[in-house]
């Protein structure tokens, strides 16, 4: 039993790895997922289809494992990484209602704003670390049952469960065996005590859900089931470990002391910093949540949320036409001297940690005859580092500690412009893993810990040696000026 598998179903695609037990990837395959935009504001994914892309990622991955000479019958364990506050409600015969609810959407908005003119607001930060905004699962459930009327009509008769993305997964891959989910996607919902690690009696009560089923909650590490991937693995495969893809991340990058900070930069970017096992209060736009979990120890982090991070370079790409590939982004950006005074204001669903203005819409301020194309792809490159420049002041404020150093995974890595800026606007050493399946790497190090592979942290595989580390420029002066201006612009806007 010499390897572990790995699901890291994402927002855009679902990643399959196999691991050896050092940590090298043996195989790997990926399948697109797409979104869909009923309306403006609305995002939402075909959970059948979520489901599907599992299966042909992992039917692909076994066969280039098998050609690579590996045995899947050598897979001791499966662990699942999962976009986290996607949910969807599904019957008793396993047939979803509607299409998941993706993260991205903000048709709770207006929900929102009402819940946060009582006293309900700082309730609910005190019970689940969270703040009332639509980019958690429950406001979005409550604008379902007040605006879908068979909807609340079956979730009023009983039998109707509710799921995250890892909990959907894993009722599938069992053929309804198995209705659970792990602290760190349960701690995504607006409905998880954060404090007690279970579902919030008073929140489901206060809201009217109280007839709607949630899973059993556990521990990263736990024995969720067995499955042979719809017959893509000759006999069934252990699932040992489910955790929520930016906490795997933390994980896979070895956060596991106070003040580490890893960054993914996806579609949107979390930032997540290890306070160890007492969890910090939630404040300055900065939330508080489950960093990782196994038996016996359950660690906090601090959370700052980016909506758009990835997400707005695709939007240069596949809306305006800027450019053919992400990857042009970079030499368009330096090919210019510096932004011209063109800034870019990312709030294509409102704009995240620390500032939480759902409502806000992007802008691109500064434009002139002089502006171009440039420019503006420059513009847009700049406003990831400064979100999280942002996310990182505000996590100080609200941790009383300052980070020790920021970890950063995800595609966006790959473009050297951002990470400079990034190092230059920080104010903390930035270090690039160069490992491009971290997040998945995080489930399969879990899953070899529930599996008996690995006997405790000591012995999970270390990170590979070709990390980069970025430090401050010659440039940091300007960039920060620039960022200082930036926030200036958003501070003017409603």
């Amino acid at each position: 039993m010499s390897h572990l598998l790995a699901i890291d179903q994402g927002t855009s695609a679902t990643k399959t790895v196999v691991f050896d037990v050092q940590g090298r990837i043996a195989a790997s395959a990926t399948q697109q997922v797409d979104c869909s935009f009923p309306r403006p504001g609305f995002v939402e994914q075909d959970p059948n289809a979520v489901y599907r892309s599992v299966i042909e990622s992992v039917r692909r991955c076994m066969a280039i494992f098998k050609e690579r000479g590996g045995d899947p019958a050598d897979i001791a364990s499966c662990g699942i990484s999962n976009q986290r506050e996607t949910f969807l409600l599904w019957d008793q015969r396993g047939m979803p209602l509607g299409n998941a609810v993706s993260w991205q959407c903000e048709r709770s908005a207006d929900i929102c704003a009402q819940l946060r003119t009582g006293a309900l607001g700082e309730e609910v930060s005190r019970r689940t670390g969270l703040l009332i905004t639509p980019y958690f699962s429950a406001t979005k459930l409550l604008w379902l049952l007040e605006n879908d009327a068979e909807t609340r009509r079956a979730v009023r008769s009983g039998g109707v469960r509710f799921g995250t993305v890892d909990t959907w997964l894993l009722w599938c891959l069992t053929r309804g065996g198995s209705y659970a989910t792990d602290y760190t996607n349960a701690s995504r919902t607006l409905l998880f005590n954060i404090d007690g690690l279970d579902w919030d009696e008073h929140l489901r009560a206060t809201w009217d859900i109280s007839d709607l089923l949630l899973p059993p909650c556990h521990s990263s590490v736990h024995p969720y089931g067995e499955t042979d991937f719809d017959g893509a693995i000759p006999g069934k495969v252990r699932i040992d470990a489910m955790i929520g893809d930016s906490h795997a991340a933390a994980f896979g990058e070895r956060c596991f002391t106070p003040g580490m900070v890893k960054a993914t930069m996806g579609t949107g970017s979390s930032l997540l910093m290890d306070v160890g096992e007492t969890r910090c209060p939630a404040r300055s736009g900065i939330v508080s949540t489950i960093c990782w979990s196994v038996p016996g120890s359950v660690h906090y982090a601090l959370e700052g949320i980016i909506v758009s991070c990835g997400a707005t370079v695709a939007w240069l790409r596949d809306r305006l036409g800027l450019v053919a590939e992400s990857t042009d982004t970079e030499a368009l950006a330096v090919s210019v001297p510096d932004n011209g005074g063109v800034y870019l204001v990312p709030a294509f669903s409102g704009l995240g940690s620390p500032r939480w203005k759902s409502n806000l819409r992007a802008s691109i301020v500064g434009l002139t005859f002089a502006s171009g194309r440039a420019h503006v792809v420059r513009a847009a490159l700049e406003s990831i580092p400064y979100q999280i420049a942002d996310v990182l002041a505000a996590m100080q404020e609200a941790g009383g500690m300052k980070p020790v150093e920021l970890r950063v995974d995800g595609g966006m890595t790959t473009n050297r412009f951002v990470m400079q800026l990034l190092a230059d606007v920080a104010a903390v050493p930035v270090v690039n893993v160069g490992f491009p399946e971290v997040s998945a790497l995080g489930a399969a190090m879990l899953a070899g810990l529930g599996a008996g592979v690995y006997r405790s942290l000591d012995d999970l595989p270390k990170l590979p040696s070709t990390a980069l580390r970025y430090c401050a420029g010659p440039g940091a002066a300007r960039a920060r000026d620039d960022y200082r201006e930036w926030g200036r612009i958003l501070e003017r806007l409603p």
